[in-house]
């Protein structure tokens, strides 16, 4: 059991642009033929931070009573967040604030021996990595520059740099690097 930030960035290092926008990833190429659908198989749960929620509502809820997509997820979901969002039909999503270290003993007993996956954002990841819990980052980088908008993971992290473990390409409009987090000295549980 792992806990791995999975996710997709630009060139210049964004994961979406200043207002939550995913619109320049998905004519890089079709999540199918990336390593997502193994992934995904491994997941026993999901963190998400409030703006990536507010994104997958936007994709999911129903317009003119006609629902855009269905909630993809059948892993159960934590969502870190002050705000007050709607949950979605016939999903296990959860609603939490605090510390991330507080509710990752939950998240990992209901991952069942698979590997929670930290979805998004940057700075939720970047928690998990402070407190000391994260152990691995698959990031797809894509062939386009952002020029600003949410930072993949706003952390400086320089000793122990992350270890390499493997480089893959995927079609013409991404790399995947997949990293190991080394443990710090000093993680806290503040």
């Amino acid at each position: 059991m792992k806990t791995i930030y999975y996710t997709a960035t630009s060139l210049d290092g964004f994961i979406a642009t200043e207002d939550d926008s995913l619109d320049w990833l998905f004519p890089l190429g079709d999540v199918d033929d990336s390593g997502y659908p193994q992934f995904i198989a491994t997941v026993g749960a999901l963190a998400m931070g409030a703006a990536t929620y507010e994104w997958m509502l936007r994709q999911a809820l129903p317009v003119d009573g006609q629902a855009k997509a269905s909630w993809p997820y059948t892993q159960p979901t934590w969502v870190f967040t002050h705000r007050e969002f709607p949950g979605v039909d016939a999903a296990d999503v959860r609603f939490v604030q605090g510390p991330v270290q507080q509710v990752h003993a939950e998240m990992v007993a209901a991952a069942c021996g698979k590997n929670v996956w930290i979805v998004g954002g940057g700075d939720l990841a970047g928690q998990f990595h402070d407190a000391g819990l994260l152990d691995e980052a698959i990031v797809q980088v894509g062939s386009v520059t952002l020029g600003s908008g949410k930072a993949l993971f706003p952390r400086r992290v320089t000793s122990p740099p992350w270890q390499l473990l493997s480089v893959r390409h995927i079609g013409p409009g991404f790399a995947e690097l997949h990293y190991r987090l080394p443990t710090r000295s000093g993680a806290s549980a503040a």
